[in-house]
Protein backbone atom coordinates (compact mmCIF):
# COMPACT_ATOMS: atom_id res chain seq x y z
CA UNK A 1 0.00 0.00 0.00
CA UNK A 2 1.64 3.47 -1.22
CA UNK A 3 2.00 5.44 2.25
CA UNK A 4 2.35 9.35 1.69
CA UNK A 5 4.06 11.50 3.99
CA UNK A 6 2.48 13.32 6.51
CA UNK A 7 2.39 17.47 6.69
CA UNK A 8 2.97 20.04 9.30
CA UNK A 9 0.37 21.85 9.99
CA UNK A 10 1.39 24.71 8.07
CA UNK A 11 0.61 22.89 4.80
CA UNK A 12 -2.04 20.53 5.85
CA UNK A 13 -3.74 20.83 2.29
CA UNK A 14 -0.45 18.83 0.40
CA UNK A 15 0.71 14.86 -0.07
CA UNK A 16 3.83 14.31 -0.34
CA UNK A 17 4.86 11.14 -1.41
CA UNK A 18 8.61 10.85 -0.72
CA UNK A 19 11.24 8.31 -2.82
CA UNK A 20 9.98 4.77 -2.75
CA UNK A 21 11.84 2.11 -0.74
CA UNK A 22 10.02 -0.85 -3.02
CA UNK A 23 7.20 -2.58 -3.21
CA UNK A 24 5.10 -4.69 -0.80
CA UNK A 25 4.14 -8.33 -1.72
CA UNK A 26 1.14 -9.11 -3.96
CA UNK A 27 -1.95 -9.61 -1.50
CA UNK A 28 -4.19 -13.12 -1.82
CA UNK A 29 -6.48 -11.00 -4.44
CA UNK A 30 -3.67 -10.05 -6.25
CA UNK A 31 -2.64 -13.63 -6.54
CA UNK A 32 -5.95 -14.61 -7.82
CA UNK A 33 -5.99 -12.09 -10.51
CA UNK A 34 -2.61 -13.02 -12.16
CA UNK A 35 -3.62 -16.93 -11.73
CA UNK A 36 -7.30 -16.30 -13.08
CA UNK A 37 -5.22 -14.12 -16.25
CA UNK A 38 -3.38 -17.26 -17.29
CA UNK A 39 -6.56 -19.59 -16.80
CA UNK A 40 -8.65 -16.86 -19.23
CA UNK A 41 -5.80 -16.06 -21.61
CA UNK A 42 -6.42 -12.44 -20.56
CA UNK A 43 -4.71 -9.50 -21.05
CA UNK A 44 -5.00 -6.46 -18.18
CA UNK A 45 -4.84 -3.10 -19.31
CA UNK A 46 -4.87 -0.05 -16.98
CA UNK A 47 -5.26 3.79 -16.83
CA UNK A 48 -2.56 5.50 -15.17
CA UNK A 49 -5.26 6.98 -12.80
CA UNK A 50 -6.15 3.50 -11.67
CA UNK A 51 -5.18 2.69 -7.93
CA UNK A 52 -1.77 1.10 -7.24
CA UNK A 53 -3.25 -2.58 -6.48
CA UNK A 54 -4.49 -2.37 -10.19
CA UNK A 55 -1.62 -1.01 -11.82
CA UNK A 56 0.00 -3.41 -10.22
CA UNK A 57 -1.34 -6.51 -11.41
CA UNK A 58 -1.42 -4.82 -15.17
CA UNK A 59 0.22 -6.03 -18.41
CA UNK A 60 0.23 -2.41 -19.24
CA UNK A 61 -0.28 1.08 -17.44
CA UNK A 62 -0.56 4.00 -19.68
CA UNK A 63 -2.64 6.88 -20.89
CA UNK A 64 -5.52 6.67 -23.23
CA UNK A 65 -3.18 6.50 -26.89
CA UNK A 66 -0.70 3.89 -25.15
CA UNK A 67 -3.64 2.21 -24.09
CA UNK A 68 -5.15 2.60 -27.67
CA UNK A 69 -1.97 0.75 -28.86
CA UNK A 70 -2.05 -1.97 -26.46
CA UNK A 71 -5.26 -2.47 -27.21
CA UNK A 72 -5.07 -2.93 -30.96
CA UNK A 73 -2.01 -5.53 -30.52
CA UNK A 74 -3.66 -7.12 -27.24
CA UNK A 75 -3.23 -11.03 -27.54
CA UNK A 76 -5.36 -13.39 -26.29
CA UNK A 77 -9.07 -14.15 -25.60
CA UNK A 78 -9.91 -11.60 -23.06
CA UNK A 79 -9.23 -8.15 -22.02
CA UNK A 80 -9.57 -6.91 -18.70
CA UNK A 81 -9.48 -2.93 -19.01
CA UNK A 82 -8.91 -1.15 -15.81
CA UNK A 83 -10.39 2.26 -16.89
CA UNK A 84 -13.48 3.74 -17.94
CA UNK A 85 -16.35 3.00 -19.93
CA UNK A 86 -14.98 4.93 -22.75
CA UNK A 87 -12.14 3.34 -22.81
CA UNK A 88 -13.14 -0.66 -22.86
CA UNK A 89 -15.30 0.10 -25.71
CA UNK A 90 -12.20 1.60 -27.45
CA UNK A 91 -10.74 -2.17 -26.92
CA UNK A 92 -14.02 -3.50 -28.51
CA UNK A 93 -13.95 -1.67 -31.01
CA UNK A 94 -10.37 -2.56 -32.38
CA UNK A 95 -11.14 -5.95 -30.79
CA UNK A 96 -14.41 -7.21 -32.16
CA UNK A 97 -13.71 -11.11 -31.80
CA UNK A 98 -12.15 -10.76 -28.06
CA UNK A 99 -14.33 -10.91 -24.92
CA UNK A 100 -13.72 -6.79 -23.13
CA UNK A 101 -14.27 -6.37 -19.74
CA UNK A 102 -14.91 -3.58 -17.74
CA UNK A 103 -14.68 -4.14 -13.68
CA UNK A 104 -17.30 -1.45 -13.17
CA UNK A 105 -19.91 -0.56 -15.88
CA UNK A 106 -20.87 2.79 -13.81
CA UNK A 107 -17.04 4.25 -14.45
CA UNK A 108 -18.28 6.74 -16.81
CA UNK A 109 -16.91 10.47 -17.50
CA UNK A 110 -18.33 13.27 -17.21
CA UNK A 111 -16.40 15.23 -20.12
CA UNK A 112 -18.12 11.63 -22.28
CA UNK A 113 -21.10 12.53 -21.35
CA UNK A 114 -21.05 16.16 -22.17
CA UNK A 115 -20.98 15.26 -25.67
CA UNK A 116 -23.94 13.28 -26.43
CA UNK A 117 -23.87 11.52 -29.78
CA UNK A 118 -27.75 13.03 -30.65
CA UNK A 119 -26.51 16.56 -30.29
CA UNK A 120 -23.31 16.29 -32.19
CA UNK A 121 -25.57 14.53 -35.02
CA UNK A 122 -27.59 17.94 -34.63
CA UNK A 123 -24.54 20.14 -34.92
CA UNK A 124 -23.14 18.48 -37.83
CA UNK A 125 -26.39 18.17 -39.78
CA UNK A 126 -26.35 22.24 -39.54
CA UNK A 127 -22.72 22.42 -40.23
CA UNK A 128 -22.07 19.85 -42.54
CA UNK A 129 -18.84 21.72 -43.26
CA UNK A 130 -16.84 20.80 -40.15
CA UNK A 131 -14.13 18.04 -39.67
CA UNK A 132 -14.90 17.12 -36.17
CA UNK A 133 -11.86 16.12 -34.28
CA UNK A 134 -12.68 14.20 -31.19
CA UNK A 135 -10.98 13.90 -28.04
CA UNK A 136 -10.85 10.05 -27.57
CA UNK A 137 -12.77 10.49 -23.83
CA UNK A 138 -16.00 10.38 -25.88
CA UNK A 139 -18.60 7.64 -26.26
CA UNK A 140 -18.55 4.59 -28.88
CA UNK A 141 -21.26 6.78 -31.01
CA UNK A 142 -19.62 9.86 -30.61
CA UNK A 143 -16.50 8.46 -32.54
CA UNK A 144 -18.54 6.98 -34.74
CA UNK A 145 -19.73 10.79 -35.79
CA UNK A 146 -16.17 11.77 -35.90
CA UNK A 147 -13.62 12.22 -38.50
CA UNK A 148 -10.13 11.49 -36.31
CA UNK A 149 -9.86 10.70 -33.09
CA UNK A 150 -7.01 12.14 -30.80
CA UNK A 151 -5.39 11.96 -27.44
CA UNK A 152 -3.92 14.67 -25.16
CA UNK A 153 -0.68 12.96 -25.91
CA UNK A 154 -1.16 13.12 -30.21
CA UNK A 155 -3.65 16.01 -30.44
CA UNK A 156 -1.68 18.51 -31.71
CA UNK A 157 -0.27 16.04 -34.30
CA UNK A 158 -3.22 15.55 -35.24
CA UNK A 159 -4.60 18.82 -35.61
CA UNK A 160 -1.47 19.46 -37.81
CA UNK A 161 -2.38 16.67 -40.29
CA UNK A 162 -5.53 17.72 -41.34
CA UNK A 163 -5.52 20.56 -44.17
CA UNK A 164 -5.73 24.14 -43.26
CA UNK A 165 -9.02 24.93 -45.47
CA UNK A 166 -10.95 22.35 -43.28
CA UNK A 167 -12.77 23.90 -40.38
CA UNK A 168 -12.09 22.38 -37.27
CA UNK A 169 -14.67 21.09 -34.23
CA UNK A 170 -13.07 19.83 -31.11
CA UNK A 171 -15.11 17.61 -29.01
CA UNK A 172 -15.52 17.23 -26.13
CA UNK A 173 -13.05 19.03 -24.10
CA UNK A 174 -12.57 22.99 -24.64
CA UNK A 175 -9.71 23.12 -22.08
CA UNK A 176 -7.61 20.68 -24.03
CA UNK A 177 -8.87 22.18 -27.82
CA UNK A 178 -8.02 25.27 -26.47
CA UNK A 179 -4.75 24.22 -25.68
CA UNK A 180 -3.94 22.64 -29.18
CA UNK A 181 -5.47 25.48 -30.90
CA UNK A 182 -2.83 27.50 -29.18
CA UNK A 183 -0.18 24.89 -30.14
CA UNK A 184 -0.74 24.91 -33.54
CA UNK A 185 -2.42 27.88 -34.60
CA UNK A 186 -5.50 26.65 -35.73
CA UNK A 187 -8.54 28.50 -34.88
CA UNK A 188 -11.06 25.68 -33.80
CA UNK A 189 -14.93 25.75 -32.77
CA UNK A 190 -14.84 24.11 -29.17
CA UNK A 191 -17.57 21.79 -27.81
CA UNK A 192 -18.81 23.17 -24.25
CA UNK A 193 -17.44 20.40 -21.98
CA UNK A 194 -14.90 19.96 -19.38
CA UNK A 195 -13.22 17.00 -16.94
CA UNK A 196 -14.81 17.97 -13.67
CA UNK A 197 -11.70 16.76 -11.78
CA UNK A 198 -9.21 18.74 -14.13
CA UNK A 199 -11.03 21.51 -13.21
CA UNK A 200 -11.10 21.50 -9.78
CA UNK A 201 -7.27 22.68 -9.84
CA UNK A 202 -6.79 26.01 -9.02
CA UNK A 203 -4.27 28.74 -9.26
CA UNK A 204 -4.77 29.87 -5.56
CA UNK A 205 -4.06 26.04 -4.47
CA UNK A 206 -1.15 25.68 -6.56
CA UNK A 207 0.66 28.57 -5.95
CA UNK A 208 0.24 27.57 -1.80
CA UNK A 209 1.91 24.34 -3.06
CA UNK A 210 4.57 25.84 -4.90
CA UNK A 211 5.40 28.33 -1.88
CA UNK A 212 6.07 25.38 0.34
CA UNK A 213 8.39 24.04 -2.55
CA UNK A 214 9.66 26.98 -4.60
CA UNK A 215 12.09 24.89 -6.25
CA UNK A 216 9.51 21.98 -7.34
CA UNK A 217 8.06 22.62 -11.02
CA UNK A 218 4.64 22.32 -11.77
CA UNK A 219 3.76 20.15 -14.55
CA UNK A 220 0.21 19.74 -15.93
CA UNK A 221 -2.33 18.33 -17.61
CA UNK A 222 -4.13 20.54 -20.35
CA UNK A 223 -7.11 19.42 -19.65
CA UNK A 224 -6.78 21.79 -16.77
CA UNK A 225 -8.29 25.48 -17.42
CA UNK A 226 -6.19 27.72 -19.02
CA UNK A 227 -4.88 29.70 -15.70
CA UNK A 228 -3.63 26.68 -14.48
CA UNK A 229 -1.80 26.07 -17.95
CA UNK A 230 0.06 29.36 -18.29
CA UNK A 231 0.94 28.73 -14.34
CA UNK A 232 2.78 25.56 -15.05
CA UNK A 233 6.31 24.76 -16.29
CA UNK A 234 5.00 21.99 -18.34
CA UNK A 235 1.79 20.96 -19.95
CA UNK A 236 1.48 17.82 -21.07
CA UNK A 237 -0.50 14.20 -21.42
CA UNK A 238 0.25 11.67 -18.66
CA UNK A 239 2.41 9.37 -20.31
CA UNK A 240 4.76 12.20 -21.28
CA UNK A 241 4.75 13.36 -17.41
CA UNK A 242 6.85 10.65 -16.46
CA UNK A 243 9.74 11.92 -19.31
CA UNK A 244 9.61 14.87 -17.75
CA UNK A 245 9.90 13.57 -14.55
CA UNK A 246 12.47 11.49 -15.24
CA UNK A 247 14.54 14.37 -17.09
CA UNK A 248 14.09 17.24 -15.11
CA UNK A 249 17.16 18.00 -12.49
CA UNK A 250 14.43 18.81 -9.68
CA UNK A 251 14.02 16.42 -6.96
CA UNK A 252 10.49 17.71 -5.71
CA UNK A 253 7.60 17.78 -8.93
CA UNK A 254 4.16 19.13 -8.44
CA UNK A 255 1.86 16.54 -10.20
CA UNK A 256 -1.31 18.35 -11.61
CA UNK A 257 -3.49 15.60 -12.73
CA UNK A 258 -5.53 12.83 -11.16
CA UNK A 259 -3.65 11.38 -8.16
CA UNK A 260 -3.59 7.80 -9.48
CA UNK A 261 -0.91 9.15 -11.98
CA UNK A 262 1.45 9.55 -8.62
CA UNK A 263 1.67 5.52 -8.37
CA UNK A 264 2.90 4.98 -11.44
CA UNK A 265 5.46 7.66 -11.33
CA UNK A 266 6.92 6.59 -8.15
CA UNK A 267 7.12 3.55 -9.88
CA UNK A 268 9.10 5.18 -12.74
CA UNK A 269 10.84 7.59 -11.22
CA UNK A 270 11.88 5.92 -7.76
CA UNK A 271 14.48 8.53 -6.39
CA UNK A 272 12.17 11.94 -6.57
CA UNK A 273 9.43 13.36 -4.41
CA UNK A 274 5.93 13.89 -5.55
CA UNK A 275 3.63 16.80 -4.45
CA UNK A 276 -0.38 15.82 -5.39
CA UNK A 277 -1.43 19.10 -7.12
CA UNK A 278 -4.07 20.08 -4.53
CA UNK A 279 -7.62 21.74 -4.94
CA UNK A 280 -9.15 24.54 -2.74
CA UNK A 281 -10.85 21.58 -0.95
CA UNK A 282 -8.33 18.33 -1.24
CA UNK A 283 -5.31 17.51 -0.55
CA UNK A 284 -5.75 15.65 -3.91
CA UNK A 285 -7.85 15.28 -7.15
CA UNK A 286 -9.51 11.46 -7.40
CA UNK A 287 -11.46 11.01 -10.20
CA UNK A 288 -15.34 9.32 -8.58
CA UNK A 289 -15.08 7.31 -11.97
CA UNK A 290 -11.59 6.08 -12.13
CA UNK A 291 -12.07 4.83 -8.75
CA UNK A 292 -14.86 2.99 -9.09
CA UNK A 293 -13.18 0.26 -9.86
CA UNK A 294 -11.12 -1.53 -7.33
CA UNK A 295 -8.98 -4.65 -7.26
CA UNK A 296 -11.67 -6.66 -5.77
CA UNK A 297 -14.07 -5.73 -8.40
CA UNK A 298 -11.19 -6.87 -11.09
CA UNK A 299 -10.67 -10.59 -9.74
CA UNK A 300 -14.53 -10.84 -9.60
CA UNK A 301 -14.72 -9.69 -13.65
CA UNK A 302 -12.06 -12.35 -14.63
CA UNK A 303 -14.09 -14.72 -11.81
CA UNK A 304 -17.46 -14.27 -14.16
CA UNK A 305 -16.20 -13.22 -17.00
CA UNK A 306 -18.70 -10.10 -16.61
CA UNK A 307 -19.52 -7.33 -16.87
CA UNK A 308 -18.45 -7.55 -20.53
CA UNK A 309 -18.53 -4.62 -23.34
CA UNK A 310 -20.81 -5.30 -25.84
CA UNK A 311 -21.74 -2.65 -28.68
CA UNK A 312 -23.85 -2.08 -31.77
CA UNK A 313 -21.81 -3.45 -34.95
CA UNK A 314 -22.86 -0.84 -37.18
CA UNK A 315 -21.62 1.92 -34.46
CA UNK A 316 -18.76 0.01 -33.67
CA UNK A 317 -17.24 -0.08 -37.92
CA UNK A 318 -18.00 3.25 -37.87
CA UNK A 319 -16.17 3.90 -34.90
CA UNK A 320 -13.16 2.22 -36.41
CA UNK A 321 -12.25 4.15 -38.96
CA UNK A 322 -11.19 7.71 -37.35
CA UNK A 323 -9.58 5.44 -34.27
CA UNK A 324 -7.43 4.02 -37.44
CA UNK A 325 -6.71 7.06 -38.75
CA UNK A 326 -5.18 8.28 -35.11
CA UNK A 327 -3.11 5.31 -35.23
CA UNK A 328 -1.66 5.77 -38.57
CA UNK A 329 -1.34 9.16 -38.44
CA UNK A 330 0.67 8.78 -34.93
CA UNK A 331 2.97 6.66 -35.86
Amino acid sequence: MTTATAITPAQPELLVYPPRAGEEPMTAVQEEILRLKKERNAVILAHNYQVESIQRVADFVGDSLGLSYAAAEAEGDVILFCGVHFMAETAKIVNPGKTVLLPDLEAGCSLSDSCPADKLRAYKEAHPEVYVVAYINCSAAVKALSDVICTSGNAVKIVERIPEDREILFVPDQNLGAWVAKQTGRPMRLWPGSCYAHVLFTVRALEKARAHYPGAPIVAHPECTEAVRDLADEVCSTEKMVAFCKSTPADTIIVVTESGMIHRLRREVPDKTFVAGPTENCACNDCRFMKLNTIEKARDALRTMSPEIRMDEAIREAALAPIQRMLDWSR
